[in-house]
């Protein structure tokens, strides 16, 4: 068994029905399950490290930590339910976030990430919080899509028209951008010029 073997039996959950699906590269895919649990190890950390500032009286940071420890459980929860195996709960709800699509699980992280920067910015919280924001950023790129090929575009800028105008055919590239377009005001050319 290989080392990418390894960490991919690793990566991945009993009965795993491949929620990203086939278009996914697989280093995008197990990377960004990676990515989470490492985000959600560093949140709970400096998390942590929040709540311990409240030796400075500075109960929003106290707040923001506790948020951030929170938000690192879930994810780790989410990402990584074989660490959780004494909570019975904790498979059914990873496998009901797996049969989500890739955007809620990219718009949880994210909306779950923001709050403690905006609450107590400092260094732990932008890395801690940075971390699962980043997750979230990943997944929602997997959720979009893989870019079409060169020949799809062009095929597809081809198709379109320029200005809602379906009738008329341009042949400037130009052309078509305003098809309505009239001056205010007719002018000619400036027949002096003060340089000369």
């Amino acid at each position: 068994m290989s080392f990418a073997e390894k960490i991919t039996s690793l990566l991945a959950r009993p009965n795993q029905q491949d929620p990203v699906g086939p278009e996914q590269p697989w280093y995008l895919k197990y990377g960004s399950r990676l990515l989470g649990i490492v985000a959600a190890f560093f949140a709970i950390l400096f998390g942590l490290w929040n709540v311990l500032s409240i030796i400075t009286l500075s109960v929003s940071c106290l707040v923001a930590g506790i948020i951030q420890m929170v938000a690192g459980f879930v994810v780790m929860v989410l990402e990584a339910p074989c660490c959780f195996v004494c909570i019975e709960q904790v498979n059914g709800i990873a496998d009901k976030v797996d049969s989500k699509p890739m955007y809620f699980r990219a718009g949880l992280y994210i909306a779950m990430a923001t709050p403690p920067i905006f609450m107590c910015f400092g260094l732990a919280s932008l890395f801690g919080s940075g971390l699962i924001f980043a997750t979230g950023v990943v997944y929602g790129m997997m959720a979009l899509g893989k870019k079409a090929s060169a020949e799809d575009m062009r095929a597809a800028a081809a198709q379109q028209t320029y200005g809602g105008n379906t009738s008329a055919q341009t042949t400037n590239d130009r052309a078509g951008i305003v098809n309505n377009a009239q001056p205010f005001s007719f002018t000619g050319a400036v027949g002096t010029d003060s340089n000369v």
